[in-house]
């Protein structure tokens, strides 16, 4: 059974060229192997033709449609496919969101107060040299080395927040693209109180540790989980036009974890706040990703909620094209044989697969698939 809304506000859809991508699946040998892309026609891909996307998160907006996702989504699987592979395509997806792994040693330590909170790339420190009242660069030879530090004049994180603040608006859009008015708070942990806030834009290019909520909706029909799942407006800009899960979004300063759930399901899906704030914190993921000057680290605390069977969402903010309610596993399907979704909402759509045991044990490589959902450092 499949339901769908298409939100009032009425979205051209912007269409870009892509090449078809089909990944062979290949023997398991390690989490984050090399993938190989195969030729839509050989005999070890899937034999359907389907748009496929830039790994950047920004660009053209994608051509891919809804008949896409359920033409993939009803496919037949291959019956006698080799349990040695059928865990790739998921691997695939762990792997869009931990490149780069390699380019580490290009960025320096960002520290505050003798704490790591960042890693900025060698070459993006030269920005910063012409502001030697915010930022210092120590390089004593001492056990830490070449690091990137704020000024000691700058003690208190008001001051802080406001000097940074001022340097992110010199650099500008050419340098830090994107810029939101957004704070983020700039942690050593979790638990631990901010030293600064950063605008949510700068947080990759500091290296800072970005936390998020992410959300899956879901409803029982007659014994069968579906998921209601969101297409991306085409006016996005970033991951225009991909599939994403019902609710997401970061973590601002100042704002709990609950807190914005409720807040994100209403204005991404209309969800009122007595059935949102039933949402249940079940578990996190977590990946480091390196992209030319950024490198995210991006800790997502994920969230299960069951909705009624006679609610369909509605999205108040302009971010969502329309919403399906698919079963899960087609949605299953859609994300191993495809890169339709926006990569950090596919790995967290593949932990609840764990959680409701739609990924099993019996398949090479559960363990270590399981763990590569949190490659990334999560305190």
């Amino acid at each position: 059974m499949i339901r769908n809304i298409v939100c009032a506000r009425k979205m051209t859809v912007m269409t870009g060229m892509f090449a078809p991508t089909f990944f062979c699946y290949k023997p398991f040998s390690s989490p984050l192997s090399s993938f190989t892309t195969s030729h839509p026609f050989s005999s070890s891909s899937i034999n359907h033709t389907f748009p496929s996307f830039s790994l950047s998160a920004t660009g053209t907006t994608c051509s891919l449609t809804w008949d896409d996702v359920f033409r993939i989504s009803k496919s037949e699987t291959a019956i006698e496919e080799d349990p040695s592979s059928y865990l790739q395509g998921f691997f695939h997806k762990v792997q869009l969101c931990n490149r780069a792994s390699d380019k580490q040693s290009e960025f320096v330590p960002f520290i505050v107060e003798g704490r790591d909170v960042g890693f900025i790339h060698n070459r993006f420190v030269e920005h910063l040299r012409g502001f030697n009242d915010v930022f210092v660069f120590p390089n004593d030879g001492g056990p830490l080395g070449y690091y990137v530090t704020l000024h000691p004049l700058l003690k208190t994180a008001e001051e802080r927040t406001s000097a940074v603040g001022y340097v992110v608006k010199q650099l500008g859009e050419e340098h830090i693209p994107g810029i939101r008015n957004e704070l983020y708070p700039v942690k050593s942990s979790f638990s631990t109180p901010a030293f600064f806030s950063l605008e949510r834009a700068a947080a990759p290019y500091f290296g800072i540790k970005a936390y998020g909520v992410h959300m899956n909706g879901y409803v029982e029909l007659d014994g069968q989980k579906h998921l209601w799942i969101g297409k991306r407006s085409p006016t996005k800009s970033t991951y225009p036009g991909m599939l994403d899960h019902l609710v997401a979004g970061g973590l601002p300063h100042g704002i709990g974890c609950l807190e914005n759930v409720v807040k994100e399901c209403e204005e991404e899906a209309g969800i009122p706040r007595s059935i949102s704030i039933k949402a249940k914190s079940v578990s996190v993921v977590s990946y480091k990703d390196i992209e030319g000057y950024r490198y995210k680290r991006d800790v997502l605390f994920c969230y299960d909620l069951t909705l009624p069977e006679n609610f369909v969402p509605n999205n108040i903010d302009g971010e969502v094209e329309s919403f399906k309610l698919i079963p899960v596993e087609q949605v299953a399907e859609v994300i191993r044989r495809t890169q339709f979704f926006k990569p950090n909402c596919a790995i967290v759509i593949i932990d609840f697969l764990f959680r409701h045991g739609y990924i099993s044990l019996e398949n090479d490589g559960y363990l270590d698939l399981l763990k590569s959902l949190r490659i990334g450092d999560w305190s």
